[in-house]
């Protein structure tokens, strides 16, 4: 015999509004959903692994339409297995995209957060006016040029 969990209580662990929920569902996000007679539904252990990978996607800045086309094609079965990786390929692409200007937009507040460290120690941004390149930490130098107090 199954259990099956309330709206709520998966909203709980998940950690999102059950609004959140429901929104899924009116985008077509949740066709693995059993229902009840009375149409209320009816999360199985298997539904929150669904919500997690949903959740998952979505912080990756997938769209809902991508992602909701996406279960449509887990739903379809093993002939859409090459589209599925396909789209999945494409978003883990977007990501390391996104990390990697992460990255940069790191190096340039790790240079700031040296740079007003050494300043603050010197009671003056006039400090850097005067320092040779090898006084800058190395890891750092890549940044000096283009980020002025």
């Amino acid at each position: 015999m199954s259990t099956y969990y309330t709206i709520g209580q998966v909203a709980s662990q998940l950690q999102i509004p059950p609004s959140t929920l429901r929104y899924y569902d009116r985008e077509g996000l949740l066709p693995f959903v059993a229902r009840s007679e009375g149409g209320v539904r009816m999360f199985r252990q298997s539904d929150l692994e669904w919500l997690s990978l949903i959740e998952c996607l979505k912080h990756t800045g997938m769209p809902l339409k991508d992602i909701r086309t996406f279960i449509d094609w887990c739903m379809a079965g093993d002939e859409t297995i090459g589209q599925r990786l396909e789209i999945i390929q494409r978003q883990k692409q977007a990501v390391e995209e996104q990390i990697a200007a992460l990255q940069e937009v790191l190096g340039v507040l790790q240079y700031k957060t040296w740079y007003y460290e050494t300043a603050q120690e010197a009671g003056s941004c006039s400090i850097h006016d005067h320092l040779t390149p090898e006084e800058v930490p190395e890891h750092l130098r890549r940044w000096r040029c283009c980020h002025t107090d």
